[in-house]
């Protein structure tokens, strides 16, 4: 089956580009109420995912709860504890469910690694469910 029939577009997505400061990223995933996000470069790029956790012990660690300053550090700055890996649009289903256990949403590329959207973790397991469930 292919992968972009579960694919959210890119612009029904919010995600961050690398320039973002961390005031913007907490600001954005506060309105969207994310706990992570993608984070794409300016021509496109999937560069990473950022999560609530990141941003809080980068900010307790090294800026002492400031957010003030926080306004100042661009997230490229922030340390990851993990990235959500992208995707190719040529990924199949298997794939993605293997994927999908330890991710949120799977980040999906064009053969340019380009950011195009994501699947959601709860769009994969309804397929799995409406398809491979047994009935009781």
């Amino acid at each position: 089956m292919n992968i972009l029939f579960f694919l959210t577009p890119k612009n029904e997505v919010a995600y961050l580009y690398e320039d973002f400061n961390m005031r913007q990223a907490l600001e954005k995933m506060e309105h969207h109420r994310y706990s992570s996000i993608p984070i794409i470069s300016r021509e496109g790029k999937y560069i990473g995912t950022i999560t609530e956790g990141d941003l809080l012990w980068t900010l307790k660690n090294d800026y002492y709860l400031d957010l003030k300053k926080a306004q100042d550090v661009p997230i490229t700055k922030v340390d990851r504890k993990k990235d959500n890996k992208a995707k190719s649009i040529n990924s199949d289903i298997e794939d993605l469910v293997l994927t999908s256990m330890t991710q949120n949403f799977v980040p999906v590329v064009d053969d340019n690694d380009i950011f195009i959207g994501i699947i959601k973790r709860r769009d994969i397991i309804e397929y799995c469910y409406n398809n491979f469930a047994v009935s009781g």
